[in-house]
């Protein structure tokens, strides 16, 4: 278990707080800049609100006059929802973000990173995932943060990866919100990873009941079903496309955690570089969960077709047998069936049920040590 919760948790059980109100998260902030403002609330140095929910312009004047954020440790948290060019223009100008960044921000479908301008502001992409059931994929959005001395911009692209949740955790816990930006960035990252790895846990339970149904005794494949062993075959390659997916939000994510971690800059104090490592953990114990899983699905598809294989090879050697004792009588029929004058036995009595006695006992016969190999 991480140590910076333990410790939170422990110094709320010492010094209980007083019951703060939650937080209101339902409409978007009455913003001239647009209706993809979700929020934007101003903090102090202690971590409290100066401002409720309030126009951008006057936030950051409350926390950049004297005593707030470039002096006090006051900051602004500005939320939006997938916004237009437009509505991120007024900002850009505003807070002085790099175009490169603002054109990322603006567009969905990146990847993961962390990316310094200058030693003033950060740029960090991160990818939220949410499991879904087995008729679709699951699903993956974007959360897009820009962190510099006194703000936190957050741009959440898709539908999913809210950060109503995090803000009431970090409002109800005013020490860790003292710490700044930083400890913004941490708590959007730790949410994230953790999310994954829920999702990490789900994908384990369908891989666990799929392993069951595949190597059953009485595995819809072995019952020679081929509707039912195409299904197990796709829902196999549904997996294996969820762990992609998956693979694409975890795996560039590990450098940009690195270096949350490790390298030295202004906006991120020693201490919540500690809670990054943490994160960092986290997240190589879902990558290897990843490259686990895939690697079984690997075991399990094989194995699947295996006994596919065998179910058909089975079904083939059943249906020559069968081939083999329908011969018999086919043969005999076809030979006295010829019409020659001189053949033996056509003018004798007994030739007609010899005949077919002699064909029962060869089908019966063969039909026996068919069955005695296994092929019947």
């Amino acid at each position: 278990m991480p140590t910076g919760p333990v410790v939170r948790s422990l110094r709320r059980v010492v010094r209980p707080r007083q019951p703060r109100p939650g937080v209101d998260l339902s409409h978007p902030a009455r913003s001239p800049l647009g209706t993809s403002v979700v929020s934007c609330v101003a903090y102090d140095g202690e971590g409290t609100r100066l401002l409720a929910e309030c126009g951008v312009e006057e936030a950051l004047a409350c926390v950049r006059k004297p005593g707030g954020g470039r002096d006090g440790g006051g900051f602004v948290w500005i939320g939006l929802h997938e916004p237009t060019e437009a509505e991120f223009e007024g900002i850009t100008e505003l807070f002085g973000l790099h175009p490169l960044a603002v054109e990322n921000a603006v567009e969905p479908h990146q990847r993961p990173r962390a990316e310094w301008f200058g030693g003033d502001m950060m740029f960090a992409v991160l990818k939220t995932v949410r499991y879904v059931e087995h008729e679709r994929l699951t699903t993956t959005s974007e959360i897009v943060v820009f962190t510099g001395v006194d703000f936190v911009i957050t741009v959440r692209h898709g539908k999913h990866g809210s950060l109503g949740p995090v803000r009431e955790a970090l409002e109800a816990d005013p020490e860790r919100l003292a710490q700044g930006p930083a400890a913004v960035l941490h708590a959007i990252a730790d949410q994230v990873v953790d999310d994954y790895l829920l999702v990490a846990d789900e994908v384990q339970t369908d891989i666990d009941e799929l392993e069951s149904d595949v190597f059953a005794s009485t595995a819809p494949s072995m019952r020679g079903d081929e509707r039912n062993a195409a299904a197990d075959t796709g829902r196999i390659h549904q997996l294996k496309r969820e762990l992609l997916e998956l693979k694409r939000a975890t795996q560039p994510l590990a450098r940009p955690l690195e270096l949350l971690s490790t390298r030295p800059n202004r906006l991120i104090d020693p201490e919540i570089r500690k809670y990054f490592r943490d994160v960092a953990d986290h997240l190589a114990r879902v990558t290897e969960q990843i490259a686990s899983f895939d690697a079984l699905l690997d075991s399990i598809l094989q194995a699947h077709l295996a006994q596919v294989s065998a179910a058909q090879n089975e079904g083939m050697r059943k249906i020559s047998a069968w081939v083999a004792i329908v011969a018999v009588p086919t043969m005999v029929c076809g030979i006295y069936g010829m019409n020659f004058t001189h053949m033996p036995e056509l003018r004798s009595p007994f030739g007609y049920p010899l005949v077919l006695v002699a064909i029962v006992v060869i089908c019966v016969v063969m039909h026996r040590a068919f069955r005695r190999n296994g092929w019947l």
